[in-house]
């Protein structure tokens, strides 16, 4: 969720207040930081994941699993065990946005060496296991995307009814205050993206249309004020809070560079897979207790934290706020950052001129200077107090107040004031997956695949504008086998011969004028003779020229069988599985409806899967078990 303070926060209407005050001295506090780093060089590789937990409790004698709202408490027995106790502890626990949720992360980065990413699974283990041993009977720790009844009724433990009021904290007609973190940051920011935008946030996620599914599907809201009426769309699961989308968990990876130019480079070459690895991650097809037609999150949290007004939305012409903005400030990337994506920057950039201008003339590079512009068109949403007034030299409290709450695909993350930590990039499309095995997979793919993209000097770069087609199409149901994605067709330029052969092996590529081609998931992984060489292929190519020790290279095999299995469809993506299993369910009426008993004989399923209690070999295959 972005930078955690404690402190005492502003309300809205003086939060407003200190906008421009945010702005100004988080530019300052960015040029000190940019000045001091912008030469540094020669930084090492470290690398981290970040995994975000549910906590549930199973009812097995009335067949209905809930969130467990105790997540605080169990994060404060997390941390006195752990960090509190021994700084050099493996894991390190934070609390995210839900009341049922945690974030686990290593204890400290991995390195550069290939044996680290014999490391991942285990260390995921070791988190998956503390957590666990905190949970009485009948709770435990699942790793899934979405909650299939998030919102519907009596779906925490201990049970509350929300307020759609205005006193309470969502004022959602589905999502009780109580099922979010007790952290004031997570409250207030519910409160200041309705506030700043005028009205709740407004969620529609198209239906699943399955034989029985009423046509058109059209809702009530008994306790609807008129709101909701007018928002929800027919055929859409209408839903109304920022709980809908921060209240899922993710898979993210964060990877320092060895420079600001590195780090640039792979922010912009990376972008271009995100949607990518969204379509090949997929694990979140149910919302508010019915079928969706998307398999990804990804548009719901773009819309339940999309706090622009009818005006910047371009609803009512300009007279309050100063932009038209295309995007929520959870989306895909505006601008690549590299010299060499300059010329595929093909989208409208919305950026504050004045800060652009300040920027250039205090010698910071332009490709940056548009890109802190753009994210700088965005108001703080939470300011507390005690941190109005900063030291800018070595602080950077209000520069972080707008670039953590910018959550786009990639984040390009400069370093902390006075840190021995380097220029950072994120990627943060992913799903999280069911099992350790699965997180740790797609970890080590997109790390080995920085190595690959620096090692092989690839471009993956195509048009910012198809980017984002593609992001439209990765969410869509099913994408891995029927979505078609805009790729660069021709990724070696500038390499040598030699690594385009090892790489490729094979003739004849189609060498016609247009950059990039669409082409299927399975295509882009496992390659296609005279189409693309496949990414797969090229990080085997990698490997057999770098000294693998046997077990670390076995791992890694074994997740790349794994990546090669869901590309081809040869293995379900989570999503898949799952609206399988609803589909086959004895109680399923064809309806696109997911009752309590479905969604509990689905999530004991699901925690099975990932304590090894039950095989699910159309979803993983057969891997080596890890767990130690």
């Amino acid at each position: 969720m972005g930078l955690l303070t404690q402190g005492s926060l502003l309300n809205w209407e003086e939060t407003k207040k200190y906008a421009d005050h945010v702005r100004k001295h988080g530019i300052i506090q960015f040029l000190n930081i940019y000045n001091k780093a912008k030469d540094r060089q020669n930084d090492v590789l470290k690398w981290g994941d970040e995994v975000e937990y549910m906590l549930v409790v199973m009812d097995h004698n009335n067949h209905k699993v809930r969130l467990l709202l105790n997540g605080s408490d169990v994060l404060h027995s997390l941390q006195e065990k752990g960090e509190n106790t021994n700084p050099n502890h493996p894991t390190l626990w934070r609390p995210e946005y839900g009341s049922y949720m945690i974030e686990g992360t290593p204890g400290q980065p991995y390195g550069g060496t290939m044996s680290e990413f014999n490391t991942v699974e285990d260390n995921m283990g070791k988190r998956r296991r503390e957590a666990s041993s905190l949970l009485k009977e009948n709770q435990t720790l699942c790793t899934i995307t979405a909650f299939p009844r998030l919102g519907c009724p009596g779906f925490t433990f201990p049970e509350f009814d929300p307020k759609p009021v205005e006193e309470g904290v969502s004022t959602s007609l589905f999502i009780p205050d109580e099922a979010i973190n007790e952290h004031p940051r997570f409250r207030a920011f519910n409160t200041h993206v309705n506030h700043r935008r005028g009205e709740k946030v407004v969620i529609n996620v198209p239906i699943f249309k399955d034989k029985n599914t009423p046509c058109p599907f059209i809702e009530t809201f008994p306790i609807d004020d008129g709101e909701a009426e007018r928002a929800a769309l027919p055929d859409h699961i209408y839903m109304d809070s920022a709980g809908f989308g921060s209240g899922n968990c993710c898979l993210q990876v964060t990877f320092q560079a060895c420079n600001m130019t590195e780090a640039r480079y792979l922010y912009d070459q990376l972008a271009t897979i995100c949607p990518i690895m969204m379509a090949l991650s997929a694990a979140s097809p149910f919302y508010r207790g019915y079928v969706s037609d998307n398999d990804c999150r990804w548009g719901v949290i773009s819309a339940s934290v999309d706090d622009r007004t009818r005006e910047e939305r371009g609803l009512e012409p300009l007279k309050h706020n100063k932009y038209r903005i295309s995007k929520s400030r959870y989306d895909s990337i505006d601008s690549y950052l590299s010299s060499c994506g300059e010329k595929y920057n093909d989208i409208e950039l919305t950026i504050d001129e004045e800060i652009n201008k300040q920027l250039l003339e205090a010698g910071v590079d332009r490709l940056v200077a548009q890109h802190v512009a753009h994210l700088f068109i965005r108001d703080p949403l939470l300011v507390l107090e005690e941190t109005i007034h900063q030291d800018d030299e070595n602080e950077s409290e209000h520069f972080e107040n707008i670039q953590s709450t910018n959550w786009q695909t990639m984040r390009f993350k400069p370093p902390p004031p006075n840190s021995d930590i380097g220029w950072r990039v994120e990627f943060r499309p992913m799903d999280v997956q069911l099992t350790d095995f699965e997180n740790s997979a797609y970890v080590v793919f997109v790390i080995l695949l920085t190595r690959v993209i620096l090692s092989y000097k690839l471009n993956f770069l195509i048009p910012l504008s198809k980017v984002d087609e593609n992001m439209k199409v990765a969410q869509r149901r099913n994408a891995v086998l029927q979505g078609m994605f805009y790729f660069r067709k021709d990724i070696f330029n500038g390499c040598n011969a030699a690594v385009h052969t090892c790489a490729s092996a094979q003739n004849g590529l189609d060498n016609d004028n247009e950059e990039y081609a669409l082409m299927s998931i399975d295509t882009l992984f496992n390659g296609k003779e005279g189409v693309f060489h496949g990414l797969i292929p090229i990080l085997n190519c990698y490997l057999e020229n770098m000294e693998v020790d046997v077990e670390t290279r076995c791992t890694i095999l074994n997740y790349f069988k794994l990546i090669k299995k869901r590309a081809s469809g040869e293995l379900m993506t989570m999503a898949q599985w799952m609206r399988e299993f609803v589909a086959n369910h004895p109680e399923y009426k064809q309806d696109s409806v997911i009752t309590d008993k479905i969604n509990y004989d689905l999530i004991v399923k699901c925690d099975q899967i990932a304590n090894g209690a039950a095989r699910c070999p159309e979803l993983l295959g057969d891997p080596v078990n890890r767990a130690k």
